[in-house]
């Protein structure tokens, strides 16, 4: 995928990437922090009542979601192990006109692009207690057998099906449900039926919940033992 992307003002006054070639955006035009916070911080994480977190992202994208958990985990006090897969890293003059420090905490800002600039492969202290590992690899050629540990919350935020189908697949979601720890949570702003229905032929329990502005619904799955 050639992606360049054009950077946009959203209804919350965060920035989103639109992709011309696939005619899709990274996050919500209503609102960009405000759709990862609903769907991923409040849905996902906040859910996850253990002391040290293995968050899986699928999608690491232009950091949002990793820089809002890193900053929701300074008032907690937990520790978190966050791995995040992305087959195509954004270029580092498209990330320096990212609005997300600015409006989520100015003083973060050096936290924010530390996450950016954080070798793939290896595991990058970005504070005391929060630890990232980006793999720089295409989803659907993913061993999922390679990680470390299984993973309490996974963050799927790939592109939506009909933009990207190969990456919401029967074998995506058998592939989450074998990385997913019992008690397991899988979040998506997706509540396509197609998209449940793989998620319970995999083996979690789903529930649909109420979504971000501009969406009705979005997805939680949970593995149960």
């Amino acid at each position: 995928m050639n992606v360049k992307p054009v950077i946009e003002l959203t209804a919350d006054g965060s920035h989103t990437l639109f992709i011309p070639e696939l005619n899709e955006h990274y996050h919500s035009v209503n609102g960009a922090i405000q759709e990862s916070t609903h769907v991923f911080i409040e849905a996902g994480l906040k859910h996850c009542e253990k002391d040290d977190i293995h968050v899986f992202e699928v999608g690491f994208g232009t950091g949002l979601n990793a820089f809002l958990t890193l900053l929701e985990n300074r008032k907690s006090g937990k520790i978190i192990r966050y791995t995040s897969i992305e087959a195509y890293p954004l270029a580092d003059i498209v990330i320096k006109k990212l609005n997300y420090p600015e409006r989520c905490l100015p003083m973060a800002q050096d936290m924010y692009y530390k996450l950016h600039s954080a070798e793939s492969g290896k595991e990058t202290e970005i504070t005391g207690d929060f630890y990232l590992t980006k793999i720089e690899a295409d989803l659907t050629r993913f061993d999922f057998s390679e990680t470390r540990e299984n993973a309490d919350v996974i963050y799927f935020d790939a592109f939506a099906p009909d933009k990207q189908p190969d990456m919401w697949t029967q074998e995506i979601f058998d592939g989450l449900y074998y990385l997913s720890g019992n008690g397991g949570i899988l979040v998506t702003y997706c509540a396509k039926g197609a998209v449940r229905r793989m998620m319970r032929q995999a083996g979690f329990t789903t529930e649909r919940l109420p979504g971000p502005p501009g969406k009705r619904e979005m997805l939680r799955a949970t593995k149960r033992i």
